[in-house]
């Protein structure tokens, strides 16, 4: 019977139709190239989207995110503070300058960093000797941390904060746009996103001599200079006149594409939420969610079904669901540096990892093929 059933994917592209003429004018002119009018225009659009001074354009969000850490000097044996409930891409480039992490903690109200696991963890850097260079927080499935009390508590420390929005473009914090309230914001516009330019990410600032400097390393560091002269190390991390083109029309659609999430969301809570043992990932007060994912939590013991069970269910039928991420803390990658859980007998992120999941939730995901995945986990939760 799975042969017969199409592939209903967690978050797969999604084209708006304007695309064409975007990449249409890139041949045309034979800008086929990590420069070019596209990229000069969807910094700008972008920029003035969210409401920043600046933007780069770069070929990932993984790229901003290691750029951000430059431009803040992070270098060999520094520290930097890090959500732990991630992706790996978030904590990877702290590596890349042989740094070390230290992991924060989510906390339950917005899944987002606990600025009380960050508070602990500021307080042993002070026993330690030794503070943190920087702060990545991460807004997780397309919402903001609570940016007010982490920013007073790094303020306070005069550490800056690098805000990794690249799953909550489209998302806000206090009528501020998600990415926008860190000294840097990082978005990704990966396949899998809300908006997508099949590879790429974005770098922004209200600090233009630092995106210039970014600009310039992304650039493989060349010295304005009649040959090819390089003073400093380069990174080959331009976005494509091309892909530009792509998401210039993309970022047109952005709102609608929040609308599509959010219903698809509304369709999921009102099927689901009436159950005993299910609690979706709130949206907190602060904010707006773009509920680029919709993420609920299963307690085994309420509900009768382990999340593996239901996500192998969900593949026999062709349906394509995921844990949340697995923590960095609990990564072999990750597991020798230090965490700092929420409370000190409860890791919020831990409890998030073992009993959440991710449903489709793509805004190109039509009516038939939702009522598909709730028929299919309603009979699980129902027959179990």
């Amino acid at each position: 019977m799975r042969e017969n059933k199409e592939r209903i994917y967690l978050s797969s592209p999604h084209m708006s139709g304007l695309e064409q003429q975007y990449i249409n004018e890139a041949f045309e002119s034979n800008w086929i190239a990590p420069l070019g009018p596209n990229v000069d225009h969807f910094e700008a659009e972008l920029a003035k989207y969210v409401g920043s001074q600046g933007a780069v354009a770069l070929s990932s969000g993984t790229a901003a995110i290691h750029l951000a850490l430059k431009l803040l000097d992070v270098k060999e044996n520094d520290i930097v503070f890090c959500s732990s409930l991630t992706f790996s891409a978030s904590a990877n480039p702290i590596l890349y300058e042989k740094a070390s992490p230290v992991f924060i903690d989510s906390e339950p109200e917005s899944w987002n960093m606990s600025p009380k696991a960050l508070e602990r963890a500021f307080e042993d850097a002070i026993k330690e000797g030794k503070l943190p260079k920087a702060v990545v927080v991460v807004n997780l499935y397309g919402q903001s941390a609570d940016m007010d009390p982490i920013l007073k508590i790094c303020n306070h420390y005069k550490v800056p904060v690098i805000e990794d929005a690249a799953e909550s473009l489209g998302a806000s914090y206090k009528q501020k746009a998600s990415g926008t309230l860190g000294r840097f914001g990082i978005y990704s516009f990966n396949g899998n996103k809300i908006i997508t330019t099949s590879g790429g990410g974005m770098l922004v600032s209200d600090d233009l001599e630092a995106l210039e400097k970014a600009r310039f390393w992304a650039t493989q560091s060349r010295d304005p200079a009649r040959h090819y002269q390089h003073s400093e190390i380069g990174y080959n991390y331009r976005l494509s006149n091309v892909l530009a083109g792509i998401g210039r029309a993309q970022l047109q659609v952005l709102e609608d594409r929040v609308k599509a999430r959010r219903a698809v969301f509304e369709r999921y809570y009102e099927a689901f939420s009436p159950i005993e043992g299910i609690e979706f990932m709130p949206e907190a007060p602060f904010g707006k969610h773009n509920r680029w994912l919709t993420t609920l939590t299963m307690d085994e013991k309420k509900c009768g079904i382990h999340i593996h069970n239901v996500i192998d269910t969900l593949s026999a039928d062709n349906i394509e669901a995921r844990p949340v991420w697995k923590p960095m803390h609990l990564q072999p990658l990750f597991k020798n540096y230090k965490y700092f859980a929420h409370e000190e007998k409860k890791s919020v992120s831990d409890q998030l990892f073992e009993t959440g999941i991710c449903l489709p939730s793509g805004s190109n995901l039509t009516l038939e093929d939702q009522t598909r995945v709730i028929e299919k986990l309603h009979s699980l939760l129902v027959n179990k």
